[in-house]
């Protein structure tokens, strides 16, 4: 049973970002700052938030709770309509999952960031997101 009413929570869910989130605006500004260029929201399986055509790498930025991160605090179910999240959640990582392995397929790196890694260790993720880029030459 949902705690507000429909039109509320439609509201709420409405505001609910899938592009250009705080996380990836973050990352974004980071790896710009280290000299790297890219495209955004590619047209590649999965329209992955940044796409570095030179590198033939695409990075994903996602969210602890609508990825379902393992083992992160942030990625627990609500302790309502607990069967809905558990598909929707199961359903995205799937998603992600075949996203990847598309990628792959067609010949690209893929990286993986999670949005709990945006605080106090954003500054050791964009290195590594730097070294990962330049590993490819």
């Amino acid at each position: 049973m949902d705690t507000v009413d429909k039109l509320t929570r439609s509201r709420i869910m409405a505001r609910v970002r899938s592009k250009n989130t705080a996380p990836e605006l973050k990352f974004r500004k980071g790896l710009f700052a280290c000299g790297f260029r890219y495209r955004i929201h590619g047209k590649l399986p999965g329209k992955p938030d940044l796409v570095f055509p030179k590198y033939r790498a695409a990075i994903f930025i996602n969210g602890c709770f609508w990825h379902g991160h393992q083992g992160c605090k942030r990625s627990r179910l609500p302790s309502t309509n607990v069967d809905y999240w558990a598909k929707k959640i199961a359903r995205n990582v799937s998603n992600e999952s075949n996203n990847i392995g598309a990628l792959h397929a067609l010949g690209w790196r893929v990286m993986v960031v999670w949005e709990c890694e945006m605080g106090a260790g954003l500054r050791t993720k964009l290195d590594e997101a730097a070294e990962w880029l330049k590993s490819a030459d």
